[in-house]
């Protein structure tokens, strides 16, 4: 007797049972009781039904969760949002199909304090969105391990380890059907031979015999998981790709096993093994596609070392980077990855921000600049002084941010599956009407012109169209500096015909000249080094433009340091405390200039101007040779919105411009059919990102801001906005040369199957090489963007 939860057998000794759906079912341990009993008391039973495979053990002796808890090892998993919520993502073993993600999302979902819970099935990854005031992570993986699936730390070693399982089983299938159709075939040929010269009827038999052999590891092994997901289709009251192509396998090889037995004529054991195989290397193509779509993702997660050197009393000690505090100072060898973000102590270097920012172009930092976790130090070694570890930094922050797009499946997808259920309906009635057809014809060439209907008419192509291109855009795009934190939004980006641009810090970035400072107390040299040593390690543009008004002069240390948001920031040197912001927050008369100031009263105002973003220009003629209103949005006096306006080129622009103001001029152009693509980076941005139709934050703008967007531009750079809907344009082409080659590849071959000029193992051939096909053509998305009116493809495509 097998457990009703894992299916393993069940000891002799062992009486235990677990009421599910108000039936007592056996079960082989504690374990799997808890589990089961804990899954029918959340209402979840349905799961038993929905499920393609038996659940992981439920093992009483579950791992105490409790060690995730500990502050040193939460800081590497655990990130905490500016609304107060913690987000954190896992590998999970024994993630295997949609069942598993449904019951995973229902259980957690319910728990207490729990906002959010996404399952990425094929990639093995659950994203949990909860309040860590309400509950903790331990509880959340404690509740996933009573389900029977195993929690594992997102790093590196698990990700290979994923990836290599994955593709040595692939490969172990792939390997089982290539060989057995090259046998199977090698048997069909003497048999195809003996039926024009004759053969002996004993010998004819064990040719078909042994063809039997060869193929039934092929379908029993090789072929499982067709069968699994047509299993989980019809439980779940679905049908998709593996519906035709299971029934297709089993109706071969059990009419072939049906005719050896007696003797008959039509044995289709090679087509079988070759059918097999044929979609097999469609779907490992398929499968080498969508690991190199990851490899980006899965890069920027083994950018951050394990290991640093931290700076002791007693010199320099190798430390875990889970160990490492704010306030560290480590030391990064050249060539070396930087553990933490933090702020450059010394020297100034050369530092390879490419996979994070996009930007194939080392960029040189002076003392004082903030240097991101996982960018490589290519002049070194440099002392690094730790502000944020593990889960808080920018890279952790980056990679979750693409991970929840993962687990969320845009709107493109949805109506594509929609469409290959409406497509399969229409296949296996099509196969079933020519059966019928043939029956009264000729009832011989019944069974092979529907096996050839069924097989060539498989909707593999259809249902590869969506994702193979999408899946690819996306990669091109992380390479490039643009991450797609909402599928959905690559599409609205293409488009879209009006681009609403944020001023300060968007467009313009502000710019303090040395030879401007007015100096009132000592020497501009000190103003500037105090000024800069202040401002060491703040992201914000302003703080970027004063420490590189400072140069490369070394700066004295900063203790203390307590940013006031809108204000300025505060922070003692050598005893003394100072004060560099706004006048009114410094402590005396400095305009719109910045006042650096001490107990003693005002010691230099420095004046800032702005400049627009490298490539900003260029970037504006672009978008407007392309027929795109753009307009400016801020907050800013008039006179420096209008001189910032003029000097890009731009016509349309508004100045002090409130938030409330902002969403209503988006409202009204999205009221004049306008769709609008909004561009910020500031905390008074979120509300009108959120109310566009696409938005755009920036990397270096604010949490809030990049929470609510579509797309983050990790560079420097503003020309990812082009590229992004440049790219969104040639994915929406080629996604419609992929349906429109599935829709007339079947419209021209399925006829000629029906009425019987395709035999199964070239309509098997045909099928994979439209799957095939569709992949290689989604690869394409990787050349020049196509002209604009090459990529007329809309959403009608899938309408």
């Amino acid at each position: 007797m097998a457990c009703f939860h894992c299916n393993e057998p069940i000891p002799p000794d062992c009486s235990l049972v677990a009421r599910v759906g108000g039936v007592a079912r056996p079960v082989c341990c504690i374990g799997c009781r808890a589990a089961a009993e804990w899954i029918e008391g959340l209402g979840l039973g349905d799961y038993y039904s929905l499920r393609s495979e038996p659940a992981v053990r439920g093992e009483s002796d579950r791992p105490d969760f409790g060690a995730w808890d500990r502050p040193q090892l939460a800081r590497l998993h655990v990130r905490r949002r500016g609304d107060g919520r913690a987000e954190a993502v896992v590998l999970v073993e024994g993630l295997r199909c949609a069942a598993c993600a449904w019951l995973i999302e229902h259980a957690l979902g319910r728990l207490p304090g729990v906002h959010e819970v996404g399952v990425n099935a094929p990639a093995r990854r659950v994203r949990l969105l909860f309040d860590p005031e309400r509950t903790r992570l331990s509880t959340l993986l404690e509740a996933m391990a009573r389900l029977g699936y195993v929690p594992q730390p997102l790093d590196a070693e698990a990700l290979d380890s994923l990836r290599q399982r994955e593709t040595r089983d692939a490969l172990k299938r792939l390997v089982v059907a290539g060989l057995g159709a090259m046998q199977a075939m090698m048997y069909a040929v003497a048999l195809y031979a003996g039926a024009f010269d004759g053969i002996d009827p004993a010998v004819r038999d064990f040719f078909r015999w042994v063809g039997f052999v060869v193929a039934t590891p092929v379908v029993l092994y090789s072929a499982r998981p067709f069968f699994a997901g047509a299993l989980r289709e019809w439980r779940s009251r679905r049908l998709s790709m593996d519906t035709p192509v299971a029934i297709a396998i089993g109706l071969i090889y059990v009419a072939s096993l049906v005719e050896t037995l007696r003797g008959g004529h039509e044995i289709y054991f090679d087509s079988v093994t070759m059918f097999v195989f044929f979609l097999l290397t469609g779907r490992y193509v398929e499968m080498r596609a969508r690991h190199r779509a990851g490899d980006v993702v899965d890069a920027l997660a083994r950018l951050q070392p394990t290991l640093a050197e931290r700076r002791g009393a007693d010199g320099y000690e190798q430390v875990g980077v889970h160990e490492l505090e704010p306030g560290d100072v480590v030391r990064v060898a050249a060539g070396a990855s930087v553990p933490a973000d933090g702020v450059l102590v010394g020297p100034a270097c050369r530092v390879d921000e490419s996979l994070l920012s996009g930007e194939s172009t080392p960029r040189r930092h002076a003392p004082g600049d903030a240097l991101i976790a996982g960018s490589l130090v290519l002049d070194g070694p440099v002392e690094v002084r730790v502000q944020r570890v593990g889960a808080e930094t920018v890279l952790s922050g980056i990679v979750q941010m693409v991970t929840r797009a993962a687990t969320r499946k845009p709107r493109l997808a949805r109506m594509a599956d929609v469409r290959a259920t409406h497509f399969v309906i229409r296949v296996l009635t099509l196969t079933v009407l020519t059966a019928l057809g043939w029956t009264l014809v000729r009832p011989e060439q019944a069974f092979a012109a529907a096996l050839a209907v069924l097989v060539v008419s498989c909707p593999c192509a259809f249902a590869l169209a969506v994702p193979s291109a999408l899946t690819r855009a996306l990669a091109v795009l992380a390479r490039r500096g643009v991450l797609v934190m909402d599928a959905d939004a690559l599409e609205a980006l293409a488009g879209a015909d009006c681009v609403v641009f944020d001023k300060t810090g968007t467009l313009s970035l502000p710019h303090v000249d040395p030879a401007a400072v007015e100096v009132l107390r000592g020497s501009r040299r000190e103003a500037l080094a105090l000024a800069a040593a202040l401002e060491q390690g703040n992201t914000h543009p302003l703080a970027a433009a004063v420490r590189a008004a400072a140069g490369d002069a070394p700066l004295p240390e900063a203790v203390d340091l307590a940013q006031v948001a809108g204000a300025g920031v505060e922070g003692s040197i050598d005893g003394r405390r100072l004060r560099l912001g706004r006048a009114d927050f410094a402590g005396g008369d400095g305009g719109d200039a910045l006042l650096l100031a001490d107990a003693d009263g005002p010691i230099a105002r420095f004046p800032v101007g702005e400049r627009p973003r490298p490539g900003t220009a260029d970037l504006i003629a672009r978008l407007q040779a392309e027929g795109m209103r753009v307009e400016i949005l801020s907050g800013d006096a008039p006179a420096r919105v209008a001189a910032m306006a003029a000097t890009l080129g731009i016509r349309d622009w508004q100045a002090a411009a409130t938030p409330a103001d902002k969403l209503a001029r988006v409202a009204a152009l999205r009221e004049g059919g306008a769709r609008v693509v909004v561009v910020g980076d500031g905390i008074n941005d979120a509300p009108v990102l959120a109310a566009a139709d696409v938005a755009v934050a920036l990397g270096s703008g604010t949490a809030l801001a990049q929470a609510v967007s579509g797309l983050l531009l990790t560079g420097e750079r503003l020309d990812g906005v082009l590229e992004a809907r440049q790219l969104g344009r040639r994915m929406l082409a080629v996604l419609r040369q992929n349906l429109n080659w599935a829709l007339g590849y079947n419209l021209s071959v399925v006829p000629l199957a029906a009425f019987g000029f395709v035999p199964p193992w070239l309509a098997a051939l045909g099928m994979s090489a439209s799957s095939v096909v569709v992949i290689m053509n989604s690869l394409r998305i990787d050349l020049p963007a196509a002209p604009a009116g090459e990529a007329g493809a809309t959403r009608e495509a899938l309408a």
